[in-house]
């Protein structure tokens, strides 16, 4: 006996449908459906108010944090100098980490029920939607959960009067590629470094979606060997 094969209705609530697709997840989250109309995921309007998130917030939320740890390093004693360069140096963590996380938790391999439920809430319904203007940016609830183990990574790898400099850095870092993230999709620039960050993110998407990790820049994707081809680029609109 054949088993039928799972067929997911896009008029209903999607999170708890996706994970019956067991291996076809995979080929069916990877093939974009290009709206700016986001689906819906739960049937709660609460649990469905907590997956979108409009870009704005993110700044406006998390540069006073960013604000108030660097100044408590300040506060300790060091120059403006000094904690300037531990901030490029957070900023500059957190391109790393960045690369990281999309490269080996937002691209992991899913087929069982629950993984693939995970997955599509993570990283998945992104590269499903990838005009859901409301979905690009990290809810800041989910950021603020994450921030307390950042945080004590962080003091893994500073003194204690660096420590709050290093962590804003980093949060900062993950403020500019959350607002650079969004700005490559809903943006239209027209030339410059904008403008080939948008076609090479936008090959991510719609041409070879297990190449190019990099959000904010390149760089990591360079030194792992995970640059996508340079011939037939995907069109920028």
């Amino acid at each position: 006996m054949v088993a039928q094969e799972y067929t997911v209705d896009l008029n209903k609530p999607l999170v708890f449908q996706v994970g019956h697709l067991g291996e076809a997840y995979q080929e069916w989250v990877h093939q974009p459906i290009v709206s700016k109309e986001g689906p819906r995921f739960f049937a709660s309007d609460f649990w469905e108010s907590l997956t979108r998130t409009v870009w704005w917030a993110i700044p406006s939320i998390w540069l006073p944090v960013v604000c108030f740890s660097v100044s408590r390093s300040i506060k300790m004693g060091h120059t403006i100098p000094q904690v300037a360069l531990v901030v490029v140096t957070g900023i500059f963590m957190w391109t790393l980490v960045e690369y990281t996380l999309h490269r080996f938790l937002f691209h992991i391999k899913t087929k069982s029920y629950w993984a693939n439920t995970a997955h599509y809430l993570l990283h998945g319904c992104h590269h499903k939607h990838p005009m859901d203007g409301l979905r690009l940016v990290f809810p800041p609830a989910a950021t603020a959960v994450l921030l307390y183990p950042f945080w004590n990574f962080v003091k893994l790898l500073s003194t204690p009067t660096t420590t709050p400099a290093l962590f804003g850095g980093g949060l900062l870092g993950y403020v500019m590629y959350d607002c650079t993230h969004y700005y490559l999709h809903h943006g239209q620039p027209a030339k410059g470094a904008p403008h080939n960050l948008k076609k090479y993110h936008l090959n991510h998407h719609f041409r070879i979606q297990d190449k190019g990790f990099g959000i904010t820049s390149a760089l990591w994707d360079r030194v792992f060997g995970t640059l996508p081809p340079k011939k037939a680029p995907a069109k920028v609109k």
